[in-house]
């Protein structure tokens, strides 16, 4: 029975010598049994040299493996990091089973052999850093966790929460490796170091309850994407919402992509505004193909429309040819799409045609809907800046910062007036604190030349000073359906 089971489990040997210390032969090796019959290895599987303690990573948390080239790894598992791709690391699992396959990087840290398997040891992580997550849940009062020192490398610190505050605690070490936070109570590793404060807990404060939880990362869903997919090809513009190039997405398919700086974003905003990008699928909105979030900068990957954006495609050759039948049919295609977007109640708050991107055949989409609530006041601002679009802005935004989807309705009859000027700036000639001044006061742009009278009631409509008596965006695309419909017959 030993023999037998010595022989399936060969890789508990140190428990069998402890079980039947007196039963190994003295002709067998002393380490324990030894099986002569070859067993076939995985060359990527081969056991790896000793390896130095810089070279060990530990699992931050649970992952589980969705395809068959991913490692599933539980929280604090031991593991050897390859080499980094992108956003993964290729990592051989080192406690257990000795398997291989890609985690994503943010789930991993490097570790010391002293703490790597403790729950409670945090690597990489500083004062700050754990304060904010001890204070954060599902972590309460006798939460703590132990870290590496920031000011005396090779030595810790003890970070326990005591209610609504957290208290931090050197914990040096002596000549002798012996670990200490009161001088003359000194312990040979840290396990009997927080047993000893786990019981005289006043000496720090608090006592130490449960090891911190750590905040889970986020979740990667099938619009996360690494960036080192997406090739960056010629620049097509740049405004308030960053940097637009285009590129190719694993060098085949052609993409747009919008690169924000998170320095200028408000991150409170950004998943929010992005679970919106992901959910918003309507034939006039700009498509969404992925996200590159994890790091710096920020890729957003939509799709290409070849023609621009239309505030430059109305001034081109091309643009300029455009028939009052094709003007009205860019102001239909953009107030079916903002009808969706007040069906959803998102209110897009930069609404102009440079954030109308056109395609083959005319076609007409909405992009950048969302975005201008990501950045941050200092960077979209109404107080005088001159990057802020005034002279689309409805006067209680410019006066109050209040958006709203009335606002949105606003900012579409200066789009108009873009529309039937082929891409004249709005208020040419007046400052942003005059073109404010003028509104204010009842001036309203007036009828372009090449504008039908039924066109320009419209816009009127729009610019009403009481919000409650501009339109919806769905009687817009009613009136102007209805409109395009009767023009399109009279050419027939």
């Amino acid at each position: 029975m030993e023999q037998h089971v010595r022989k399936r489990l060969s890789f508990l040997t140190s428990f069998w010598n402890k079980l039947w210390p007196n039963t190994v032969s003295a002709d067998k090796p002393s380490q324990g049994y030894f099986d002569p019959a070859p067993v076939a290895l995985r060359p990527d599987l081969e056991p790896d040299p000793v390896l130095p303690s810089s070279s060990l990573f530990s699992a931050l948390y649970d992952f589980r493996a969705r395809s068959a080239e991913e490692l599933s790894v539980s929280r604090g598992d031991k593991l050897c990091v390859l080499k980094e791709e992108g956003e993964y690391v290729l990592a051989r699992r080192l406690s257990g089973e000795a398997t291989l396959g890609y985690i994503p990087a943010n789930y991993v840290a490097r570790i010391s052999e002293e703490t790597s398997h403790q729950l409670w040891y945090f690597s990489g992580v500083g004062r700050n850093e754990a304060q904010q997550l001890l204070l954060s849940p599902p972590n309460q009062h006798g939460s703590f966790l132990i870290r590496d020192s920031e000011s005396s490398r090779g030595e810790y610190s003890l970070s326990v929460r005591n209610h609504d505050k957290v208290s931090h605690f050197r914990i040096c070490k002596g000549p002798d490796g012996g670990l200490y936070i009161q001088k003359g109570q000194t312990f040979p590793n840290m396990e009997e170091l927080l047993t000893f404060y786990t019981v005289n807990w006043k000496v720090v404060q608090s006592p130490l309850l449960q090891p911190c939880i750590p905040k889970t990362p986020p979740v990667r869903d099938g619009w996360e994407r690494p960036r080192s997919e997406f090739t960056l090809g010629r620049k097509l513009g740049e405004g308030y919402f960053g940097e637009v190039w285009e590129g190719l997405w694993k060098n085949m398919v052609p993409v747009a992509i919008k690169i924000i700086k998170q320095a200028d974003m408000k991150a409170e905003d950004f998943t929010k505004e992005i679970q919106n990008l992901k959910r918003l699928k309507h034939e006039r909105l700009i498509q969404l193909h992925a996200v590159c979030s994890v790091g710096e900068p920020l890729y957003i990957v939509t799709e290409l429309m070849r023609k621009g954006n239309l505030q430059n495609y109305l001034s081109s050759l091309e643009g300029r040819a455009l028939s009052t039948l094709h003007l009205i049919s860019i102001a239909c295609q953009v107030a079916d799409g903002m009808t969706y977007l007040e069906e959803q109640h998102i209110v897009h708050r930069d609404l102009a045609a440079r954030n109308i991107l056109v395609g083959d055949n005319l076609t007409c989409k909405i992009a950048d809907f969302g975005l201008a609530r990501l950045l941050k006041d200092d960077i979209y601002s109404t107080s005088g800046s001159t990057k802020i679009p005034v002279k689309w802005t409805a006067p209680e935004v410019a006066n109050y910062r209040t958006y709203s989807l009335k606002s949105d309705v606003w900012s579409y009859g200066i789009l108009l007036y873009e529309v039937f000027t082929h891409g004249q700036t709005p208020y040419e000639g007046m400052t942003n604190q005059e073109t404010i001044q003028q509104i204010i006061m009842g001036y309203r742009l007036p009828r372009p030349s090449t504008c039908p009278p039924e066109i320009y009631i419209i816009m009127l409509e729009c610019w009403k000073g009481n919000t409650e008596e501009r339109p919806t965006f769905l009687a817009l695309r009613e009136k102007l359906c209805s409109i395009y419909r009767r023009v399109h017959n009279s050419l027939s």
